[in-house]
């Protein structure tokens, strides 16, 4: 069968080094986790490793038609593990009902909505380990102080551990790409719920981050018009506040909003 040829239209970059791509797989704990997914197989390179995991049971989601041949061909026992959908429209919530571990390498141009559906469905899934673009890798894992510090850091980091795991460089991809990958591991952390109404949480970072160079007091009037000059978080920048922080603010300003300003969702 010819070589399958990436499509740009995916933004994927396949990864051709099998000792990156065993590394990448070997990074995957899933204590007490059974169900994988990956994401985006393209070409299969973390494919035969995961086929190989006697631990793990792997479903493989792949969007694009030409791959899902191209994988069929190469690796006969992926058939019946292998669906052909788009993963930001998979229901994960309908077709698992046990805790679920991700992994992929991610294509640039949706890793940020990828990670988004991970969250909606954090419930489900205890861990990810992806490959995605360096500059994206690393704000996701950024502290609190980091000038890439940003929403998806805060989002993500309210309900996951996220460490960035190593680098790596542009050679070992096909086409090779203009910038360089980092690996991050996502790890569930024991929050089950926010101790703040969650919609308005995600409006603050996000209203924050809006005009992140600006003081809170200024960024967040479109939210607080009034904000109190008492408030010990009224003199800082959104990159400055912890995730705890975002909670405290959260409710602060659910408490002050006149009762026009907000209704809470029942």
């Amino acid at each position: 069968m010819k070589p399958l040829k990436p499509k740009k239209r995916l933004g994927q970059h396949f990864l051709n080094d099998a000792s990156i791509a065993e590394k990448i797989v070997s990074s995957l704990q899933a204590e007490n986790i059974r169900q994988v997914v990956e994401v985006g197989p393209g070409t299969g390179a973390l494919t035969p490793f995961l086929l190989r995991h006697r631990r793990f049971e792997t479903r493989f989601i792949e969007v694009d038609a030409d791959a899902v041949a191209f994988l069929e061909n190469k690796y006969p026992e992926i058939k019946g593990k292998l669906l052909h959908v788009d993963f930001l429209h998979y229901p994960l919530d309908e077709m698992y009902h046990e805790p679920v571990a991700v992994i992929g390498n991610f294509p640039y141009n949706i890793s940020t909505q990828i990670f988004f559906k991970i969250l909606e469905n954090r419930n489900l899934v205890r861990e990810v380990v992806g490959m995605l673009q360096k500059e994206v890798a690393e704000r996701i894992a950024a502290q609190a102080g980091s000038k890439v510090y940003g929403i998806t850091s805060v989002l993500l980091q309210a309900f996951y551990d996220i460490e960035y795991l190593f680098t790596v460089d542009e050679h070992v991809f096909t086409p090779p790409p203009k910038v360089k990958s980092g690996v991050i591991r996502l790890t569930r952390n024991h929050v089950d719920a926010l101790p703040c109404h969650e919609p308005l949480f995600v409006q603050v970072v996000k209203t924050a981050f809006n005009q992140r160079r600006k003081m809170l007091r200024n960024s967040l009037k479109p939210l607080l018009p009034g904000f109190p000059s008492d408030f010990h978080l009224y003199g800082k920048r959104p990159e400055q506040l912890s995730v705890q922080d975002f909670i405290e603010l959260t409710n602060f300003i659910e408490k002050n909003l006149p009762p026009d300003r907000f209704k809470k969702k029942t």
